[in-house]
């Protein structure tokens, strides 16, 4: 009979070294496997029963380590870290690739008239939204109303500045004109990304110290979380928006603008399930800052009740 599984594997840190890069690559690329947006509500169910039991010391009967894990990773694609709440499927890192291949697609190839980036800008925006709520840092409540206001001040501050890029490449070339859905998509990401975690940078986002004792909430370590991942999307939508462009220029002058668009689709599925992981790898999903770059007030409490702590930690979202 096979040893019952140790019950000491820690499962709240991801299996690899997240120190490192090649570590937190191994992570996200399992995180945002396209194919977890396929599992049903039963097997995510499983893999909630066998992480929560295993938390509370109780071990499924023949489970093994790598199915441990896997449960873990499944749990993670689906479920948010801090409120632990099912998240909405479009909004899960799994559905990155799919959604921003037909997304960006359509984007890049319905880019010369007004209402054709309207729309397709918009849609990009909305879908922003959704995964910028879903993937937040912190447990705090937002109401509807936050919400609602939210995503109306960042769909239409990412909408006006697609169309007033639009606007200025008229009388530019073509090739500079397919460059405007690119240009539109990083200057959007500044705008949505900070409007839409708004709540984060006013009453800011649990800080920890290194053995996740909860030190209170800093709008300062919200501001760095939210840098890090406009940083990160804005070069996750570099490959497929940047290099396309010269490609389907070229194929157009050659008179290919009929196969151009199923290579298009093509090149950005590729560009993009690599892309997603990597670029979420570059900063630490725990990641950090010194007690010294905090607000005062907060560098006081936790000097008081917590003197040998010297750097804090925080979920930066995704």
């Amino acid at each position: 009979m096979a040893a019952e599984l140790s019950t000491s594997i820690n499962i709240k840190e991801p299996r690899w070294d997240q120190s490192t890069f090649v570590g937190r690559a191994k992570h996200f690329f399992t995180v945002t496997d396209p194919r977890n947006i396929l599992l049903t509500n039963e097997q995510l169910a499983h893999a909630h029963k066998i992480i929560t039991d295993y938390r509370e010391g109780i071990v499924s009967p023949g489970l093994t380590e790598d199915e441990l894990w896997r449960a873990k990773y499944v749990f993670d694609s689906a479920f948010h870290p801090d409120t632990g709440e099912k998240m909405i499927l479009i909004g899960r890192m799994s559905a990155q690739v799919p959604m921003n291949m037909t997304i960006t697609g359509c984007m890049m190839t319905f880019y010369k008239t007004t209402p054709a980036v309207l729309f397709w800008q918009w849609i990009n925006q909305s879908f922003n939204a959704i995964v910028n709520y879903t993937n937040r840092s912190g447990d705090a409540p937002i109401t509807v109303g936050q919400l609602g206001t939210a995503y109306v001040s960042a769909t239409t501050g990412a909408v006006a500045t697609a169309l007033g890029l639009n606007a200025l490449t008229k009388h530019v070339s073509p090739l500079i004109g397919r460059f405007v859905p690119f240009a539109a998509v990083a200057a959007a990401n500044c705008i949505n990304i900070p409007l839409m975690r708004q709540r984060e940078l006013q009453h800011g986002i649990p800080i920890m110290d290194e053995n996740d004792n909860r030190l209170g909430e800093s709008s300062k370590a919200a501001q760095q979380a939210i840098s890090q991942v406009v940083v990160s999307r804005i070069l996750m939508a570099s490959p497929g928006m940047a290099i396309p462009p010269f490609l389907m220029n070229h194929l157009e002058k050659k008179a290919f603008l009929r196969v151009s668009t199923p290579h298009h689709f093509r090149f950005l599925f590729f560009s993009l399930v690599f892309a997603t992981p990597l670029c979420c790898a570059l900063f630490p999903q725990k990641s950090s800052m010194s007690v010294s770059r905090l607000e005062p007030e907060l560098q006081e409490k936790i000097r008081a009740n917590h003197p040998g702590v010297e750097r804090v930690y925080f979920n930066k979202g995704l």
